[in-house]
């Protein structure tokens, strides 16, 4: 069995500093007025940044999952 620091801290790692970032590039993006809410173009585009980031941390942790108990 691997140890957590081989399999979960780097995934930890990548989706909490990286999210970290990530949100602060949202903020920028929101406080610099580069993304105008009322529009429905943008807010789905917005929506799209949240959704993949997501998405992509669900499937990593699916993966790995499958990699350790399979």
């Amino acid at each position: 069995m691997t140890s957590i620091t081989h399999t979960w801290l780097p995934f930890l790692y990548l989706y909490g500093v990286g999210g970290i970032f990530f949100l602060i590039g949202l903020i920028i993006i929101r406080k610099s007025k580069a993304v105008d809410m009322k529009k429905k173009r943008h807010r789905f585009w917005f929506g799209v940044l949240i959704f993949g980031f997501f998405y992509f941390v669900v499937l990593h942790a699916i993966i790995t999952l499958i990699a350790l108990y399979w």
